[in-house]
C-alpha cells in the first residue's frame, strides 16, 4: 500500500488586520494574516478590486460638484480649500488642479496639505483617490511628497473626510505660483525656469461669476466657454435641443454650441465664442441662457422632429474625457 499523503491543516482563523499592515507588503509575499497564501491570493485583491471600482458620478453630494469636475478635466490652474471633519475637524486642505510632476500630493513646511486632482494614475473613483491622498498626507512629515500606498477598498472618500455642509471656494489662477510659498529659495533658478515653463503651458482661462462652473478659455486663437452642469444627461440634452432648435442655443453673436463633453457623469456643452470675445462679454448672455435652459428642463412635452434632429446632432459631437 502507499503511502497516505499528508495534507497541511488549513488555517481557519480570521485574522483583523489594521490596512497599515499592508501597505508595504508585495503581491508575492505571505498575506500577514497568516493563511499561507500569497498576498494578491488573499488579502491583496481588495486592493484590485478598490481600484476596478467604478463610480459614474464620484463627486455627488459635494458642495461645487461641478467645479471640482472642472477642475479636474479641463481647467489648467486653480485652487479649491476644503475644511475637514472628524477627528481631524476644522483642519484645511487645498485641492489644486495640477502639482509639479503631477505628484498626489505634498505637505508643506508650514504643515498644510496640498492635494493634486490632476495625477499621473487614477483609480475608477476619484474621489476615493482624493481621500487616499489626503490620509496619507495626515500623516507625512511637513517638507515631504506624500507617498500613496495601495488603495483598499474600505478607504475613505472625500465625502467621508470634509464638511460637506461649508461652500467651497474655488480660485482659478493665471498660472502656478502656488506650487511655491512664501520665502522659498532658489539660489540656482531651477524653480523660476520650472514655473515659467508651466505657467507658458496653461491656456489662459476665467470662471463666470454670473452662473456656476463655467469657463472661459483660450486655446490657440480660438476663445470656447466651457461649462459642467449638473442635471443628468438625457434631461439635458432634450432641453439643449429644444433651445437649439429653436435658434436659441446661442450665447452671443458669433458663436455656437459646438458638442460637449461628458465627464465624471455629467455633460459639460462647450460653445465656440468669437475670437474677440473676452469673459466678461459672456457674462450676462451666460446667465439669460441659464434663465432659458431653466424654462427648457421644465418642459416635459415630446420632442419635435426639429428637436429630435437637434439632439441628434448634439448627442453626436460628444467626447468622453476618461
Amino acid at each position: 500500500m502507499g503511502k497516505k499523503s499528508r495534507q497541511r491543516p488549513k488555517n481557519t482563523t480570521t485574522v483583523t488586520l489594521d490596512p497599515a499592515d499592508l501597505v508595504d507588503v508585495g503581491p508575492r509575499e505571505p498575506c500577514p494574516c497568516g493563511s499561507g497564501k500569497r498576498f494578491k491570493q488573499c488579502h491583496g485583491r481588495e486592493r484590485a478590486q478598490a481600484a476596478d471600482a467604478f463610480v459614474v458620478r464620484p463627486f455627488e453630494g459635494l458642495p461645487s460638484e461641478c467645479d471640482l469636475i472642472a477642475f479636474r478635466e479641463i481647467v489648467p490652474s486653480g485652487t479649491a480649500e476644503v475644511v475637514m471633519t472628524g477627528d481631524h475637524a476644522g483642519k484645511v486642505v487645498n485641492l489644486v488642479t495640477l502639482l509639479p510632476m503631477a505628484m498626489p500630493g505634498l505637505v508643506r513646511d508650514d504643515e498644510t496639505i496640498w492635494i493634486g486632482m490632476q495625477t499621473h494614475a487614477s483609480s475608477g473613483d476619484p474621489s476615493r483617490d482624493l481621500g487616499h491622498a489626503i490620509t496619507a498626507a495626515l500623516t507625512t512629515e511637513p517638507g515631504n511628497p506624500i507617498q500613496l500606498g495601495d488603495l483598499l477598498k474600505d478607504g475613505p472618500r472625500l465625502q467621508d473626510l470634509i464638511d460637506t455642509t461649508k461652500p467651497i471656494e474655488v480660485k482659478v489662477h493665471e498660472g502656478f505660483d502656488y506650487w511655491v510659498g512664501e520665502n522659498v529659495e532658489d539660489p540656482t533658478g531651477e524653480v523660476a525656469a520650472g514655473l515659467e515653463r508651466a505657467n507658458s503651458a496653461a491656456a489662459p482661462t476665467v470662471r463666470l461669476e454670473s452662473v456656476d462652473a463655467a469657463y472661459w478659455t483660450q486655446i490657440g486663437d480660438r476663445r470656447y466657454l466651457r461649462w459642467v452642469m449638473p442635471h443628468s444627461e438625457d434631461t439635458l440634452l432634450d432641453a439643449l435641443a429644444r433651445l437649439h432648435a429653436a435658434g436659441s442655443s446661442a450665447l452671443v453673436d458669433g458663436s455656437r454650441l459646438i458638442g460637449s463633453f461628458r465627464a465624471l457623469g455629467v455633460l459639460a456643452p462647450v460653445w465656440e465664442l468669437p475670437a474677440d470675445a473676452e469673459a466678461a462679454d459672456v457674462e450676462k448672455p451666460a446667465a439669460d441662457f441659464a434663465t432659458a435652459l431653466e424654462k427648457a428642463l421644465a418642459t416635459n412635452t415630446p420632442l419635435t422632429t426639429e428637436e429630435r434632429a437637434a439632439r441628434a446632432g448634439l448627442s453626436s459631437r460628444q467626447l468622453t474625457i476618461r
